[in-house]
């Protein structure tokens, strides 16, 4: 979701003639785009040289662990795209609804487009579809609005307090973690049980990305809220695990870190997409799971490795979602559009 423009309007102008300001605005977010790569490059560059020695100790070669990890940065978008599918089953008309297989197909294709800045090929795929398949664009991307948003939650909240509590007792005393990690708890708790706060934060994302309210029969119950914020958290613990296994190819992993590992990328993964003007969180991701990482334990030049590693793993795991999409289609029955 990007830019100052409601998300509608740049779906509509991604299928016409660009105007003069559009093209002022996509040349604005490629220079904003270059500028926050490039200074994210220097500093990871920076903390790269530093720990060049530990770079070149590690001593990296191929693994059945690699193999493992990309397998799970893999499967984690099918699953994810049958919690899409089951929100807008859940949302949409008795006359409409989307299978499993489909809801896999589409929310594959969707994440195969998340390099294009700002999310809005991902958008766009869907609402392609959607419009073949009798779904109205609005319900679409309130459906998108609602993924990101449960996404979000399960990415941050429980990767918060997990990195809190393994981080935080060696900055601050104990009673401020147990305060921190309650508010981290409560707000989110607060904002999706009350259906009046929940009804006027989806309110105000629907104005701000369609300029209309959110329409009383797409507004989820305050428990089917919690009910896909919770289910969100399965996608979330399948990368953690093949981001463990990946650090395990690079550094001892221990038991006791497979948690705090699976943390924080989880929540490097969800700041790299709220940083919405860098295709697919690229440089941002990486430097925030370098402090994590960092903060967790491993030495600095194994979390320079790691992370890098863990981008190329899933980079990788991209062209097995890909081949996922391919059977997908296939397996679909002759005339579903996917």
């Amino acid at each position: 979701m990007s830019g100052d423009a409601p998300l509608e309007t740049e779906v509509a102008a991604a299928t016409t003639k660009p105007t003069k300001k559009q093209r002022r605005r996509k040349l604005l977010s490629r220079i904003v785009t270059i500028v926050v790569v490039a200074i994210v490059a220097v500093l990871f560059a920076r903390s790269l040289s530093k720990n060049w020695t530990a770079v070149q100790e590690a001593n990296l070669h191929p693994s059945w662990l690699h193999l493992l990890a990309i397998l799970c940065f893999a499967f984690a978008v099918p699953v994810s795209g049958l919690l899409w599918g089951m929100i807008l089953n859940r949302l949409s008309d008795e006359g409409s609804h989307v299978g499993a297989r489909q809801a896999m197909a589409v929310h594959s294709l969707s994440w195969l487009l998340k390099y294009v800045p700002g999310q809005i090929g991902s958008v766009l795929s869907k609402v392609v579809w959607g419009q073949k398949n009798g779904f109205p664009r609005t319900l679409i991307l309130i459906t998108f609005i609602y993924e990101n948003v449960f996404l979000q939650i399960a990415s941050i909240v429980p990767s918060a307090i997990i990195l809190v509590l393994v981080v935080g007792p060696t900055l601050v005393e104990g009673n401020v973690l147990t305060v921190v990690a309650v508010v981290v708890v409560m707000v989110p708790l607060v904002a999706i049980l009350v259906p009046q706060v929940f009804h006027r934060i989806m309110s105000i994302a629907s104005k701000r990305f369609l300029k209309a309210p959110l329409p009383e029969q797409y507004f989820l119950h305050p428990v089917a809220s919690l009910g896909f914020s919770a289910a969100y958290v399965t996608p979330r613990v399948i990368n953690g695990v093949g981001f463990i296994l990946c650090a395990a190819t690079v550094t001892t992993v221990t038991p006791g870190m497979w948690v705090p590992l699976a943390a924080a990328y989880a929540l490097a993964g969800a700041i790299g997409i709220l940083v919405i003007f860098v295709p697919s969180g690229i440089g941002v991701r990486e430097a925030v799971l370098f402090v994590c990482l960092v903060g967790i334990g491993i030495a600095p030049g194994q979390a320079v490795v790691i992370s890098v590693l863990s981008r190329l793993l899933s980079t990788v795991g991209d062209a097995v979602i890909a081949l996922q999409y391919g059977a997908l289609r296939l397996s679909l029955p002759k005339g579903s559009p996917a």
